[in-house]
């Protein structure tokens, strides 16, 4: 008998398919036949074997149904292959799984709606089975696609829209778990598939944000809420980032950036923000400086964007770092704060140049109001990513962003100030305190001399050589954050005549070896700092607000018996300058520095529990009081206040005096002999070039503002005149000034010191300057040298006449009619 008989006899066809078919039953209205269900189970769990041949026999009667629509039967097939798959975990059944994700793709590709959410539900069931056996050939390109294509469904009914995206993002969540713990499957993370998963659930995730701002309804009504597009997309999301190693990072977060470009979503960045949030706190700690390198090369990579699309990317790293600064952050420390600074140099440049550039002032005030915010929240992230660094690491941040400020008399390489001018510059100075002082917010160093090293203390104070109260008030603010160890800057708030310093409840500390030698060896610099910073013209309330302030701390803080009889000194060389008012300030500065030497001295004689020196202090107090209010903080820095228009030198009664306080604090603690030596700032020679050369640009900038600035560290030539005494007629001459024509007038340590310090320049320029600039300086040395070897060569070296002698004559000169060297003939004695 032919053997395509059997086919046709019920009796005589195989018995897996016998029963297969039993489980069909007559209307698929009745469901699975559960009876046969169970003796085709146990027939597949006791002959393994024979399960690819009933995977295979039900995918062929799925797939003639699938065809002939009798959608009752491929339920019913489904549910019998998820029971097979569940109960069957036999090496033999890799080729059952192959026809169950046949079964599973035909269901997909359908265009039921019903259809694909029964294969999806499939498998998921089977993506839940761990096999003990990995698969060396199934590969899911297909199911990555088609889950994807079913996230973005624009099915016209919202119910079956949402319930085939719900689908499709569990499908790809089944695909994540059935990949990723599988190395032979590593293939889910290259960018083809992460491309297609990473925006779907991204589109969902959007989806609800958008919906939520609208305020319209994010699911029907009664949904459950894991029934949630965006909630199910969001934790697909969360457990695939958690899921990437370190070398998957790239392509996990590469999408994501994308699709934020794409759509255009930096602007507003709400979505971007809480992508990035999701993003931190789902993936190892260990890898989050991976995403901040990230961010930064798309930063860079949108650096002539529009303001508003560079300030959503500052603020999404801002909220990247705030989570990744308490944890491992690697060696992108310095690259943050690097690249921030470069955009702020760079956000600085687009303003001044959109300024110079704009006819219509419309539209660059509201360019420079857009590139606030890009500083405003680059100087943000730089303070916060700052303040919540370890201890070691916010030093040396600390150093790196002082070494970006442009400081007079140091050369600033990495911001060009040349380019952007005095405007620029001084917007970058300002910038960069501040962000300084967000840093050192906090900073509580163990001795004083780690928090302000030399390097970073000497172009600290060299701002005060800039005429402009708010850099010199960003100065003090900066002191205070690295002074105050034990957070009494808050009380000392405000300057004031303190009735009772006990009653502020100060904490303090004694005084370590260390900070008494930092006081010995720094202390000068201090005092000096604050004596020149009392004589700026521009001085506000606040200045001597932080003034005060200042002294308060460094008495707190640093003071032993030596520093505080400098300080007294100190004290009573600002009230002398007042008085005696050599420069010729104004009345308000000479009543402010009085005002602020008597709310010091009062809190000075309280902290060291002086009763003479009390008496003698409150005494004065009393008489300005009675006599001369203005001298006192409470009156001069009052809105309306009366000021005199000269100061009574006559009542001694109205000033603290030497003599007094030295008898006051005669005893073993204190060397009151210092007391009787007036206390004279030392002031270096770059403080006062540094001022000469900034009244030299104020001048030369009130004469030609459209002229081009130059930089500080440029060399200035300014044409003075003066009146000669050997001419009778007393004409007038000019001489020509330079820089080093000025350190010379004013050095006067004489010619060795001044080698010394012409040759520590020399060393310097060439520790810190760029290569680039000494590599040219020196081209320019040899080019010169080349120039003048080739005149002297020109005047001393003529050719050699022909040998036959012709001449010829041009415009009165003789010339010799050369040949070559190799036609010319030599004696023997000239030939080796």
């Amino acid at each position: 008998m032919p053997a395509g008989v059997c086919g046709c006899c019920g009796p005589l066809r195989p018995r897996y398919k016998r029963l297969v078919d039993n489980i069909f039953p007559e209307d698929p209205k009745d469901g699975l036949v559960k009876s046969d269900m169970e003796k085709l189970t146990f027939y597949a769990v006791s002959a393994p074997e024979k399960l690819d041949r009933i995977g295979a026999y039900l995918a062929e009667r799925l797939s003639r149904d699938v065809v002939r629509h009798r959608y009752g039967y491929v339920f019913i097939a489904m549910e019998a292959l998820d029971q097979l798959l569940m109960a069957c975990h036999s090496q033999s059944i890799k080729p059952f799984v192959e026809s169950f994700l046949h079964m599973v793709a035909k269901l997909l590709e359908s265009r039921e709606p019903d259809l694909q959410v029964l294969g999806t539900n499939s498998f998921v069931k089977f993506a839940n089975i761990e096999e003990d056996t990995p698969s060396y050939h199934r590969r899911y390109d297909f199911f990555v696609s088609q889950f994807s294509a079913m996230c973005h469904s624009t099915h016209e009914d919202p119910e079956t829209r949402t319930k085939i995206r719900v689908a499709g993002i569990k499908g790809l969540q089944g695909v994540v778990r059935k990949t990723v713990n599988d190395e032979l499957q590593a293939i889910i993370w290259e960018p083809q598939h992460m491309d297609k998963l990473i925006p779907s659930m991204l589109f969902n995730m959007q989806e609800a944000e958008d919906s939520d701002r609208a305020g319209l309804p994010t699911t029907p009504s009664g949904r459950e809420r894991d029934e949630n597009p965006a909630t199910l997309a969001e934790s697909c999301f969360r457990e695939l980032l958690g899921r990437a190693a370190y070398g998957n990072m790239n392509n996990a977060v590469r999408p994501v950036l994308v699709h934020l470009d794409n759509h255009h979503l930096w602007d507003p960045n709400e979505f971007a923000v809480s992508c990035f949030k999701i993003i931190m706190y789902s993936i190892q700690a260990q890898h989050s400086h991976h995403v901040i390198q990230q961010v930064l090369s798309h930063l860079d990579a949108h650096n002539k964007d529009t303001p508003r699309v560079r300030a959503g990317i500052v603020q999404v790293l801002l909220e990247t770092v705030a989570i990744a600064a308490k944890g491992s952050i690697g060696p992108t420390v310095l690259e943050v704060f690097n690249t921030l600074l470069k955009h702020l140099r760079m956000s600085v440049d687009f303003e001044l140049g959109d300024r110079r550039n704009s006819a219509s002032s419309v539209s660059t005030n509201s360019r420079e109001s857009e590139e606030r915010i890009v500083q405003n929240a680059i100087i943000q992230t730089i303070g916060f990513f700052g303040g919540n660094l370890p201890d070691y690491q916010r030093a040396e941040v600390m150093m790196f962003i002082m070494g970006k400020v442009p400081v007079y008399g140091t050369p600033c390489h990495t911001l060009d100030t040349a380019q952007i001018g005095d405007l620029g510059t001084k917007r970058i100075q300002v910038m960069l305190l501040r962000s300084l002082i967000m840093v050192t917010s906090g900073y509580k160093a163990k001795t004083i001399a780690s928090a302000l090293p030399a390097p970073f203390l000497d172009p600290l104070f060299s701002i005060s050589l800039m005429e402009d109260s708010e850099l010199r008030q960003l100065v003090l603010e900066i002191l205070h954050n690295l002074i105050d160890r034990h957070d009494n800057r808050a009380k000392l708030r405000g300057i004031r005549i303190i009735p009772d310093v006990s009653a502020l409840k100060i904490k303090r500390e004694k005084i370590s070896k260390q900070d008494v030698s930092f006081m010995k060896k720094h202390g000068q610099q201090l005092y000096r700092h604050i004596y020149l910073g009392c004589k700026e013209e521009d001085n506000v309330h606040k200045n001597f607000e932080l003034l005060f302030t200042a002294l308060a701390l460094i008495t707190i803080e640093l003071a032993n018996e030596e520093v505080v009889i400098d300080l007294i000194r100190l004290a009573i060389a600002l009230q002398d300058m007042a008085l005696v008012n050599e420069e010729n300030l104004s009345m308000f500065i000479r009543c402010g520095t009085m005002a602020l030497v008597a709310a010091y001295l009062n809190f000075i004689s309280q902290m060291i529990a002086n009763p003479p020196f009390c008496q003698h202090v409150s005494k004065v107090i009393e008489m300005r009081n009675l006599e001369a209010p203005y001298l006192l903080p409470e009156h001069i820095f009052r809105e309306k206040c009366t000021i005199p228009k000269s100061l009574d030198k006559e009542n001694k009664s109205l000033f603290f005096l030497t003599n007094e306080i030295s008898e006051s604090l005669a005893g073993p603690s204190y060397s009151v002999d210092r007391l009787s030596v007036p206390y004279v700032p030392q002031v270096t020679v770059l403080y006062t070039v540094g001022k000469i050369l900034h009244k030299c640009r104020q001048k030369s900038r009130d004469e030609d503002r459209l002229s081009r600035r130059k930089s500080i560290v440029d060399t200035i030539s300014i044409q003075v005149d003066i009146l000669s005494s050997h001419q009778p007629d007393k004409s007038q001459k000019t001489e020509e000034i330079t820089f080093e024509t000025l350190k010379k007038a004013i050095d006067t340590t004489g010619l060795e010191e001044q080698e010394k310090e012409k040759r520590r320049q020399v060393i310097e320029k060439f520790q810190k300057a760029p290569f680039e600039e000494i590599a040219a300086h020196c081209e320019s040395k040899a080019n010169l040298l080349h120039d003048r070897l080739a005149q002297i060569f020109e005047l001393t070296i003529r050719p050699p006449p022909s040998p036959s002698g012709a001449v010829t004559v041009s415009a009165g000169h003789a010339q010799y009619q050369s040949v070559p060297v190799y036609e010319m003939k030599f004696p023997d004695l000239c030939v080796y």
